[in-house]
Order: C-alpha cells, then sequence, then structure tokens
C-alpha cells in the first residue's frame, strides 16, 4: 500500500530487479515488476519461490534495494548498511511499533532522504548515498558465541535455555535433535556432554549460521527447516528444545505445542525430550498426549519463571 503511494508521489524505480529484503508473506510486492527476495526464514523462502521469485541469490546488479524492517533495531541497521553496498537508492518500510520513524530521523542526517509515505501506522521512505559505515552490527562478546543481529536471544544466553543446560543430565548419550537451535547453545551443550551427533533444526538462516560456527561440525548437521514438520532420517534418542511461542508480536503458544507433537514423532521408543518453557505457557496436556510419562525438573536458581521438562516413551 504505501509502496504504491510512493511510485504516485515522485519515488522512480529504475529498470532492472528490486531486491526485497527480510519480507514477509503478507507483504505486498505487486508494485514491483522484478522483485527478488531475501530471507533469513525457511517458511518465507518457500513462499515466494512457490510464486516464482528468484530467492536468496547472488547480491549483485540491483536497480533498487527495499528493506522490509523486522523488529530488530540492530538488524534494521545493519540492512541499511549493507544495502548501501548494494545500490544507489534504497527504500524502507516499516511499521512505527518497529521503529520505523527512529531510523527515518537517523537515516536524514547522514544520507540524502527524497521521500517519505506515511500510512497505516507506518512510513515508507527512500533515499540515496549515505554514511553507513557505523551502521554495521558488532557483535557482542558473549562467552566466544558467534552471533548475528536480530537473532533470538542475540546479545546472550537465554536464561530459560540456561535453566534447561543445567537442569539437563551430564552425559548425553547418542543422536540429538534441537529443534529451534537458534545460534545453538544447547548444541554445544550437547556436544560437550557427549552426544554423538547433533541435528541442529533451525528456520533462521541467520541463527543457523552461527549455529554451525558454535559446534563441531565433524559431529553436528545443520538443517534449514520448519522444526514442527522436520523429520531426522533415523529416529533421535534425545530431542532438545526451547520453542518459541510468539510470531511476529502474537503470542502463539500453538507452535510450542506443535514443537512437542514432532518431536514425539522424532525420537526412538526409548528416547527422551529435554523442554523448558515460559511458566505461563499451556504445554502440559499436549506432553501428556504425546508422552506416556512427564517429570517436571528443578532448575537452577533464578529460574522461577520457566518449567523444564523431561518427558520418555514417545506417542507417534
Amino acid at each position: 500500500m504505501r509502496l504504491n503511494i510512493a511510485l504516485s508521489e515522485g519515488l522512480e524505480l529504475p529498470d532492472g530487479p528490486v531486491l526485497v529484503r527480510h519480507p514477509d508473506i503478507t507483504t505486498d510486492l505487486s508494485a514491483l515488476s522484478d522483485p527478488v527476495i531475501e530471507t533469513p526464514d525457511i517458511r518465507v523462502a518457500d513462499h515466494f519461490s512457490a510464486k516464482g521469485l528468484r530467492v536468496n541469490p547472488e547480491p549483485s546488479g540491483f536497480a533498487a534495494v527495499m528493506i522490509c524492517v523486522p523488529r530488530s533495531k540492530h538488524l534494521s541497521r545493519d540492512l541499511i548498511a549493507t544495502s548501501s553496498e548494494l545500490s544507489d537508492l534504497i527504500i524502507v518500510d516499516g511499521q512505527k511499533t518497529d521503529g520505523i520513524d527512529s531510523l527515518w530521523k537517523a537515516a536524514r542526517k547522514v544520507s540524502d532522504v527524497r521521500g517519505s509515505v506515511t500510512k497505516a501506522h507506518g512510513r515508507l521512505f527512500w533515499m540515496t548515498g549515505g554514511a553507513f559505515g557505523d551502521w554495521h552490527y558488532i557483535a557482542p562478546d558473549v562467552h566466544g558465541f558467534a552471533l548475528a543481529p536480530g537473532v533470538f536471544s542475540g546479545d546472550g544466553i537465554d536464561p530459560g535455555s540456561y535453566a534447561l543446560a543445567e537442569a539437563m543430565p551430564a552425559e548425553i548419550k547418542g543422536r540429538v535433535a534441537d529443534l529451534g537451535a537458534g545460534w545453538g547453545y544447547l548444541s554445544a551443550v550437547a556436544q560437550t556432554r557427549g552426544a554423538a551427533h547433533v541435528d541442529m533444526v533451525e528456520a533462521n538462516a541467520m541463527a543457523l549460521g552461527c549455529a554451525e560456527a558454535n559446534t563441531d561440525p565433524a559431529h553436528a548437521t545443520a538443517h534449514w527447516a520448519d522444526a514442527t514438520t522436520w523429520r531426522p532420517a533415523t529416529a533421535v534418542d534425545h530431542v532438545i528444545m526451547n520453542p518459541p511461542f510468539h510470531q511476529g508480536r502474537k503470542g502463539a503458544p500453538d507452535l510450542g505445542q506443535a514443537f512437542i507433537t514432532n518431536a514425539a514423532r522424532c525420537l526412538a521408543p526409548r528416547g527422551s525430550l529435554w523442554m523448558v518453557a515460559n511458566r505461563h505457557l499451556p504445554y502440559e496436556d499436549t506432553l501428556g498426549a504425546r508422552f506416556g510419562r512427564v517429570e517436571t525438573l528443578e532448575g537452577p536458581p533464578g529460574s522461577q519463571g520457566f518449567k523444564l521438562f523431561h518427558a520418555t516413551r514417545p506417542k507417534r
């Protein structure tokens, strides 16, 4: 909607493909004659691939770049900085709740902002040139782990994942699947405790790249996949997971329930699920329906906001 208005109010697109960075599946691209998609999300990639669009090509040869602003300020600024190296014309579109107005004000100080459209609680602006060198993301030092902008818990070890790691046994033998692996903290823990192999399943390619860097590649396999539907070639001995419970800004406890259902499918008959969840989430009924035995684990001090589960005897 905002793009159509901008095109009628002075935005001129050069001939050639437009790289659209980080759209979601609801993004309207009808005003673009040759959109090319860049996304870290496997579900978004599959959606636009099914529509016949090019997805995640080599980053060169674009007439313009359009950025769909994510929730992460660090990622938004990094996308603008890297986009300025790909094309002279940059279009930035986002909602006020995701910080689009602060980006617009900051960009006006270092770039030639040519125009702006406000509509539907959001803003689209376009600019040329600019000095965005200090907008590039610099990862914090988190015990030497590789991190990327915008990934879950990108500024440190998630307290829930830490609580689960502390509650899991000192030895984890056999093959492990980390569903929703994020940047690989739990996978790395499993490796230090003797896991023969870890399948790291993650829908966000940026997080998955970090997980690969944070684990021993000789004993881990990265899967860019939806953790609610992925299946291992051979049933695993353990599933470890800290499932998400939001889609965008909306709470989605059914997402965690889908993780539980798939965990049961992935496990061998004598396999175990090790799981953490925020205390308010309604997962007990799903665990009881998918596993023959469910026990609550005790977490470390300070983990009262989480529930820790060990479930066995998976039901297929």
